[in-house]
């Protein structure tokens, strides 16, 4: 039988979702548990990758299990996770679901926080020259990028995709005063390695006044990456709202 996995995690003390060689990940820590639950080693196929620090708010993997699950499954898995990933709920799909290419769509939230909170310093980037922002720039080069399907400008180097083309349907900054944050929203039916935390990086150059939007449209129609490009920092990102037609 396949399985679904709904989980949310905080990335802080994770090297990443994907496993790796003697490091302490999102993927191996579920694979620990299963393998303890199920008395057989099991292997989870996550719906993407996110990097070192990186968090999720939503998230899905599979697996398969040779027995039907029952309902205390979920309170058992949690009490082999730690604090720092958790399991809401089991969901039985059929045995051609995929949790990585069965999604129709992802969305990831980046959060800047204006003023300096010590209480959000693993979920939120703290942006030192915050009040010299200018957030119409920064919107309008957000904007900018719904109208482009090749993103090669934000892609890091040396990755084996085999296209960089995606489809965004939403990208835009969201301005919360009574928290003091910028929170920038986007929406895709893919995305690439560090294409987020790029796209931050440029959206906060552009605000601060060190890139202007035309030469960030003249680096996506000549497919070039943009120099002097800022990465924004992983704990600001979250991996959010996976869509797949099967689940509600």
């Amino acid at each position: 039988m396949r399985y679904f996995l709904e989980l949310a995690y905080n990335g802080t003390r994770f090297c990443g979702y994907q496993e790796q060689p003697n490091q302490i990940t999102v993927q191996s820590q579920i694979e620990r548990a299963l393998g303890i639950l199920l008395r057989v080693p099991t292997k989870i196929v996550g719906c993407g990758r996110t990097d070192s620090g990186v968090h999720a708010l939503q998230y899905f993997a599979h697996f398969d299990a040779a027995q039907k699950l029952t309902n205390d499954f979920v309170y058992r898995l949690n009490s082999l996770l730690g604090k720092d990933i958790v399991c809401y709920q089991l969901l039985e799909v059929a045995a051609d679901a995929h949790a990585r290419f069965d999604a129709t769509s992802r969305s990831y939230q980046y959060v800047i926080d204006l003023i300096q909170d010590p209480f959000r310093q693993e979920t939120a980037y703290y942006c030192r020259y915050g009040n010299q922002l200018e957030l119409d720039k920064m919107q309008a080069a957000a904007k900018l990028l719904l109208s482009y399907k090749d993103f090669t400008t934000f892609c890091k180097s040396k990755t084996d995709n085999k296209t960089n083309l995606c489809d965004l349907r939403q990208s835009e900054w969201i301005f919360n005063e009574k928290e003091q944050q910028l929170v920038y929203q986007v929406t895709a039916n893919r995305f690439l390695r560090g294409m987020i935390r790029l796209i931050v990086g440029m959206c906060l150059n552009v605000g601060k006044g060190n890139m202007s939007i035309e030469l960030v449209k003249t680096a996506l129609e000549e497919q070039k990456i943009l120099k002097n490009a800022l990465s924004a920092p992983a704990e600001g990102l979250f991996l959010m709202d996976i869509k797949y037609d099967y689940i509600r």
